[in-house]
């Protein structure tokens, strides 16, 4: 009789650098592909629409990862407190945290007996105590609450990354094949975009890379046509 090694890999995806990235990558086309087109059709000089992208990128960039840093260590700040109280709890009245975590055994499903065993055990070592309860009562490792940091240069790399990709034509062409060749390099991103992402998270990947197209060509097409009645209305 054959014995296989059971082996699975898993990613670490409670740090917050890859939800980072996908927002990032996927805002930063989105974004800047609406914003070169919603001034294209108004019909400026390229050297407008060109400035409005490369303000885009920037801005663009600086907002994700300011937000992304801020949103990320306020979620750290809050673990951290949540954190500090259980390990005083542990230490103050170990008796009541071990009662607590053998009821959240028993919840579970273990027998009574099994599960004070359970707890008493775990109680033993502090720090092993205090992971335990984070998990079961907060939902969180000690360990795991991610880096703010990594996260906001990763936010700002992936969202200039996806800015730039409409923006290069118009770095040394002109309206329209710059317009034309704008969306092209989009959509071929757009699609690129949806379909890794399909890949990473075991979805389809062609309706993954669709969708993602269909977004943008929403949002680009929406502004493209906003810009071009403002541009006529006051030509």
């Amino acid at each position: 009789m054959e014995v296989y090694a059971h082996e699975e890999e898993h990613r670490d995806i409670t740090g917050g650098q890859y939800r980072a990235a996908v927002f990032g990558i996927s805002d930063g086309l989105v974004t800047n592909v609406s914003l070169i087109l919603g001034f294209a059709g108004a019909h400026p000089a390229s050297s407008v629409v060109r400035l409005a992208g490369v303000a885009g990128l920037l801005a663009g960039a600086f907002s994700m990862a300011s937000g992304e840093y801020l949103s990320m260590k306020a979620q750290q700040e809050l673990f951290e407190r949540e954190l500090t109280i259980e390990r005083n709890a542990i230490a103050s009245a170990p008796d009541l945290e071990r009662e607590e975590l053998a009821e959240i055994y028993v919840s579970q499903g273990v027998e009574p007996e099994l599960a004070e065993r359970l707890a008493a055990s775990m109680m033993r070592t502090p720090e092993l105590a205090l992971a335990t309860h984070a998990k079961e009562e907060l939902g969180v490792s000690p360990e795991s609450t991610g880096s703010p940091l990594l996260a906001a240069v990763t936010s700002f790399i992936t969202f200039a990354l996806g800015a730039f990709i409409p923006l290069a034509p118009w770095l040394f062409m002109s309206a329209p094949g710059a317009i034309w060749l704008s969306i092209a390099l989009s959509g071929i991103a757009a699609l690129s975009v949806g379909g890794v992402l399909g890949r990473f998270t075991g979805r389809s990947i062609a309706w993954s890379a669709l969708r993602q197209l269909l977004v943008a060509a929403l949002a680009a097409g929406v502004t493209f046509g906003v810009g071009h009645l403002i541009g006529v209305s006051t030509s």
